[in-house]
């Protein structure tokens, strides 16, 4: 289905699977994560244990849905929609914009470098695979 456009369910397949890699990539980097921040599982458990509200989730699904359409309009944008154009916009906008955000924040932040690579590693791979997705179903 399009409108204006855009395919909107190729963004909403997109958004939701950026959304579902980023909780599978933190669950398997999350001792190194919490390492990097110097949590621990009781302090975060804490934070976001039981009875939390769900606003961290819902913020995470609405920028990942957010991302999925801005990258299907850059993408439509460029004129041929196929996987290679959406996966090479992706990684475009990974390293130019993304990547390099998340290099400055951490540097004057403070935090180690490794959660650099970790949090960057994650944002590529959202990014290629709604690129993909994106480019398969047509921005």
């Amino acid at each position: 289905m399009t409108f204006a456009g855009i395919n909107y369910v190729a963004v909403v397949i997109a958004g939701v699977v950026g959304f579902l890699l980023g909780g599978v990539w933190y669950r398997l980097l999350a001792t190194p994560w919490k390492t990097a921040h110097g949590l621990t599982s009781e302090r975060i458990r804490a934070h976001h244990g039981r009875g939390a509200p769900p606003w961290p989730l819902l913020v995470a699904l609405a920028a990942n849905l957010t991302m999925a359409l801005m990258l299907a309009g850059l993408v439509g944008h460029l004129g041929t929609v196929d996987i290679r154009t959406g996966v090479i916009s992706a990684a475009f906008v990974w390293f130019g914009f993304v990547f390099t955000s998340l290099a400055v924040n951490n540097v004057f932040a403070m935090r180690k470098p490794a959660l650099i690579w970790i949090d960057g590693g994650h944002w590529l791979l959202v990014l290629v695979a709604m690129g993909a997705i994106i480019g398969v179903w047509g921005a």
